[in-house]
């Protein structure tokens, strides 16, 4: 919905992306296995690929996916250029609440150890926690889809990022 905002934009699919390793793929479970956190950073590192591709070729590129804490800044690191950063951080409570509305099971490696859901969304929380406070931060707890676009759309100045996001 973001990417439709723009007169040029791309939209890049974090999950789209994790997908494309179809023999030997391991999924993040808690705690993630080294395999598992080497191609969570090849995943990152071809977004961030994509993501300069399509801005070295004039559009905006929209990266949607689930990076948190150090793996933030070692992203942004690998998109050079002009950039902007947007997070959105429900509530869990909200989190959860949508993926049982969903009947998903995007956290399954998370329940593996019969904890509850929301457990496994408050783990989350904290890495979100550590990661850089950049950008533009935004609670969707309570916000439509269309509302939270609205909002990062009338707030996009705030989205800037500098070339060092520690500075």
């Amino acid at each position: 919905m973001l990417a439709a905002r723009f007169r040029r934009a791309a939209y890049i699919e974090g999950d789209v992306l994790w997908q494309m390793v179809v023999a030997g793929r391991i999924d993040m479970a808690y705690p993630p296995s080294d395999e598992a956190r080497r191609q969570l950073a090849l995943r990152y590192q071809h977004g961030a690929m994509l993501a300069r591709s399509f801005v070295d070729a004039g559009f905006v590129a929209v990266h949607a996916d689930n990076i948190y804490g150090s793996d933030v800044t070692d992203y942004l690191a690998a998109v050079e250029g002009p950039k902007s950063l947007v997070v959105l951080r429900p509530s869990p409570d909200a989190v959860a609440q949508r993926e049982r509305a969903r009947g998903t099971d995007a956290y399954g490696g998370w329940l593996a150890d019969g904890r509850p859901l929301i457990d496994a969304i408050s783990q989350f929380d904290e890495w979100l926690s550590t990661s850089p406070a950049v950008g533009l931060w935004v609670d969707s707890s309570c916000l439509t889809p269309e509302q939270t676009v609205d909002q990062i759309v009338d707030r996009w100045r705030e989205t800037a990022v500098e070339d060092d996001p520690r500075c």
